[in-house]
């Protein structure tokens, strides 16, 4: 009998990801719970068998919704990858935002009636907030939460310890940091500075733009989630899942319009009023010990992403032939 696996949110850039890296797996049965407010119709795969996958428009907020799904399908595991992302979307929807905290509580609540094994959660590094501590580690770093999504993300990992502690439910809590993906919107930063410089248009940076994000490759994002379920690893724990290596703002324009031969300028925006913390860099030795390899180095992500983009780009694709762009 197949291993059952639901992704909720599995229509987004990183569950859409985690979905398609599932499937080359004959021995899964995935099922994708998405209300498309934010993820896309075109990220769900259309060339799988009934008997392998199974996508339900749905909405795991809505107790009605989800009840039906998990009483169905009996699953063994459960990816929650369902919420409100995006720094503006989630600054401008803040009740929209503390409604995810009802997906949660429904899950949970299903989960410990139906045989779930174990949970994992998408949090962020968003709940370290400000941080006090470089790298941020998952066991030794205040979280210094104060935005409402950043809250709703705490709140969230301690549901999943209280039903642990209540109900024996497994879980295992990953702190995402910013992961760019090849079916993000322009909602993230990487792939709005990417399109704006295949263009040619201008770049736009809120600030100085010398906040520091790191950023990780979508392959290592879902290899080290995949190998934590199948290795059985980190039961009941936390791991950030990102890359360590620093990068400003706006040394990732400068290096996007350098890598895409484009002739894009910076242009500086007023500072955003909140929810732009000032660095990022998380302690990810865990992650590295999962891998047992190293990480994709953004220069090599971003050329890859670069080089996909670029085929979306009618203007770009003109000059595509004799770019310096090399395929990858």
């Amino acid at each position: 009998m197949k291993t059952r696996i639901l992704v909720t949110g599995g229509a987004g850039s990183i569950g859409s990801a985690l979905v398609q890296a599932l499937l080359e797996n004959k021995a899964y049965f995935v099922v994708v719970v998405d209300d498309l407010s934010t993820g896309r119709i075109n990220n769900i795969p259309s060339d799988h068998s009934r008997e392998s996958f199974r996508f339900i428009k749905g909405d795991v907020n809505d107790y009605n919704d989800i009840s039906t799904i998990m009483t169905m399908f009996s699953f063994d595991y459960v990816f929650h990858y369902a919420a409100v992302v995006g720094v503006q979307r989630t600054l401008g929807n803040p009740v929209k935002v503390l409604r995810d905290l009802d997906g949660l509580r429904n899950i949970l609540n299903l989960a410990k009636n139906t045989g779930v094994k174990r949970i994992f959660f998408s949090s962020s590094s968003e709940v370290y907030g400000e941080p006090i501590e470089f790298p941020q580690h998952e066991h030794t770093t205040p979280l210094n939460s104060r935005l409402t999504y950043a809250v709703v993300k705490n709140m969230g990992e301690s549901f999943l310890r209280a039903y642990k502690q209540e109900f024996n439910l497994d879980y295992t809590i990953f702190r995402f940091f910013n992961t760019y993906s090849y079916n993000q919107t322009s909602d993230f930063v990487v792939p709005r500075f990417i399109n704006a410089a295949l263009q040619n248009n201008v770049i736009n940076i809120y600030g100085d733009g010398r906040q520091t994000r790191t950023f990780c490759h979508i392959d290592d994002n879902i290899e080290t989630a995949i190998k934590i379920m199948e290795g059985g690893l980190l039961v009941n724990d936390i791991v950030n899942i990102g890359n360590d290596e620093e990068y400003s703002i706006l040394e990732l324009a400068k290096q996007i319009i350098k890598l895409s031969g484009s002739t894009s300028k910076i242009v500086h925006l007023p500072p955003l009023a909140e929810g732009d913390m000032t660095r990022r860099k998380p302690d990810i030795s865990r992650m590295k010990n999962i891998l047992k390899r190293d990480l994709i180095p953004v220069e090599e992500g971003l050329l890859r992403m670069i080089n996909f983009y670029s085929q979306q780009c009618p203007e770009y694709k003109k000059s595509l032939i004799n770019s310096h762009i090399p395929s990858i």
